[in-house]
C-alpha cells in the first residue's frame, strides 16, 4: 500500500476476528518498523512484550479490563505491551560516537568524539538522565514515535489494530518478568478486522489552519486546494463517517458476540 494511503486508511479497529491468528512474520514487520523509527540520541527507548491472547491467563486478562476495552481484550488474538526503559541513557555516548564514525554526524555540523564526551554528555544528556520529569517525557515521546511506525506497519499488512491504556499490574510483571525499569506506554491489540475498517469513516480532524501556522502563530497555515485534492486522490484524506450501513454493522457484530447494542 502506498504511504499516503496507509496514513489515510489507519483506523482504531476494535472489532477483530478472534479465531484468526496473526502470522508471526507480520508481527516481526511491525516490530522492525518500530525499531527503525527516528530516535533522539540514537538511544534504545522502546521495549515491547508480544503475547498471544490464548497464552495470557484469564485472571491477567481480567485485570486489564475497563468499561471500554473489555470486549477488545477477548477479540484480539495478539497483545503488544509497549514500554520504554528508563535506563535508555546508558551507552548513549558510545552510540553517538558510532554515528560520528559513520559520518552520519559529521564535523561539518560540529560533531566529534570530543564534543560528545566533553560537552554533550556532561552538559546536556547527563542532566536529562538525572531529571525524572525530563527522563519520563523523552521516553514517552520517543517510544510513541516507534509505536506510530508499528501501527502504520500493521495497516500496511492488512491488520486491524488499536491502542489502549493499561496499568502495569503486578500480575503482568510477575507472570512475564517485566523489569522494574520498564514504564508502560500503550497496549496495542492486533488482529484481522472483523468490521469493515472504512465503514466508520475517517476520523474527524480540524482543518490545518486551526492547528498549524507559518512564520508567526497569528498566521494560520493556508491549505492549497490542489494539494488537498491530490491527497484525496491518493488516499490520505478519505470519506468521513459514518457510512449509511455503519449502525447496522455494529448492531450485527454486537449480536454475534452477545454484547450491548
Amino acid at each position: 500500500m502506498e504511504f499516503k494511503k496507509v496514513v489515510g486508511t489507519r483506523r482504531s479497529v476494535r472489532w477483530l476476528k478472534p479465531w484468526k491468528p496473526v502470522e508471526r512474520e507480520k508481527l516481526q514487520i511491525m516490530l522492525e518498523a518500530a525499531n527503525r523509527a527516528t530516535r533522539s540520541m540514537n538511544a534504545d527507548y522502546p521495549r515491547a512484550l508480544v503475547i498471544q491472547r490464548d497464552e495470557l491467563p484469564m485472571e491477567i486478562r481480567d485485570a486489564l479490563r475497563n468499561p471500554t476495552t473489555s470486549a477488545e481484550l477477548d477479540l484480539a488474538p495478539v497483545y503488544i505491551f509497549w514500554y520504554f526503559d528508563v535506563e535508555y541513557p546508558k551507552g548513549v555516548q558510545d552510540r553517538l560516537k558510532e554515528l560520528v564514525a559513520q559520518h552520519a554526524l559529521s564535523a561539518s555540523h560540529g560533531w566529534s568524539d570530543a564534543y560528545v564526551d566533553d560537552f554533550l554528555w556532561p552538559q546536556v544528556l547527563s542532566p536529562i538522565a538525572n531529571e525524572p520529569m525530563a527522563l519520563m517525557f523523552m521516553g514517552a515521546v520517543e517510544t510513541g514515535i516507534a509505536i506510530c511506525n508499528a501501527v502504520n506497519a500493521a495497516v500496511d499488512e492488512g491488520l486491524g489494530t488499536c491502542l489502549h491504556a493499561f496499568t502495569a499490574t503486578k500480575e503482568v510483571k510477575d507472570a512475564f518478568g517485566v523489569p522494574d525499569t520498564w514504564i508502560p506506554v500503550w497496549l496495542q491489540l492486533v488482529g484481522y478486522p472483523l468490521e469493515e475498517p472504512e465503514a466508520g469513516g475517517q476520523r474527524p480532524r480540524k482543518p490545518l489552519s486551526e492547528l498549524f501556522f507559518e512564520g508567526h502563530c497569528n498566521n494560520p497555515w493556508k491549505e492549497d486546494p490542489e494539494v488537498t485534492e491530490l491527497l484525496k486522490k491518493e488516499g490520505m484524506i478519505q470519506q468521513p463517517g459514518p457510512f449509511p450501513y455503519r449502525e447496522q454493522e455494529v448492531k450485527m457484530l454486537s449480536r454475534m458476540f452477545g454484547l450491548p447494542e
